[in-house]
């Protein structure tokens, strides 16, 4: 098997990515892209700590990913190996993590806030794609988010946002940006923009990684 052609996926909380990541993956089958989450990496520490510590504890923060194994892992895709993950359950000690098989193919996707920040993995990239939203935006998205799936309190959402998610994306997302080789400003609440947007690059990939 041929190296990957190997897509980096990167933006900050709120922007869009999660859904963007959706929409192109439908154009795409299993056999020829897989996606590797940086998620699913986090050091587990819910077990350790209470839930007043787990509410301040900052997971925006490079330490908190266990970079070795992610970078390991995105090594054997690459060499064609399956790797088998435990899936991210956001620190709930009642969730049952899922076993996610990662088979390797043709078109391997690394998503997350920290990939331009670790340099093994930001080299391995050919092509960098940096997502961003407007604060007020992306804010609005976060609170939707952690209020209704999560169940956290307002409070608890914006404590986070003021002071581990905003300087988290000014530390380690945005210096990246500039490197990036492309751009895309998810500021849109209609589907159908981001819907184009991926199908024209997955067009040019087709034509170029996987014809």
């Amino acid at each position: 098997m041929n190296k990957p052609f190997i897509i980096g996926i990167a933006g900050g909380s709120g922007s869009g990515k999660t859904f963007f990541l959706k929409c192109f993956l439908e154009h795409f089958t299993d056999e020829e892209v897989c996606l590797v989450s940086q998620d699913d990496y986090y050091i587990p520490v819910a077990h350790n700590m209470t839930k007043e510590e787990i509410q301040f504890y900052n997971f925006d923060l490079p330490s908190t990913i266990d970079h070795e194994h992610f970078e390991d892992d995105i090594d054997k895709l690459i060499n064609g190996e399956t790797i088998l993950k435990k899936e991210y359950t956001f620190n709930n000690p009642d969730a049952i993590p899922k076993i996610l098989e990662i088979k390797p193919a043709p078109i391997l996707i690394v998503e997350g806030l920290f990939i331009l920040h670790f340099k093994k993995i930001a080299q391995l990239l050919d092509l960098k794609i940096f997502i961003e939203a407007d604060d007020e935006i992306a804010l609005q998205r976060r609170l939707k988010r952690d209020l209704l799936e999560r169940g956290y309190s307002h409070d608890d959402v914006m404590y986070r946002w003021v002071n581990h998610v905003g300087p988290a994306y000014k530390e380690y997302l945005l210096p990246y940006k500039d490197e990036c080789d492309q751009i895309i400003t998810n500021n849109s609440q209609v589907p159908e923009d981001i819907i184009c947007i991926t199908e024209s690059i997955s067009k040019e990939l087709r034509e170029k990684v996987l014809s």
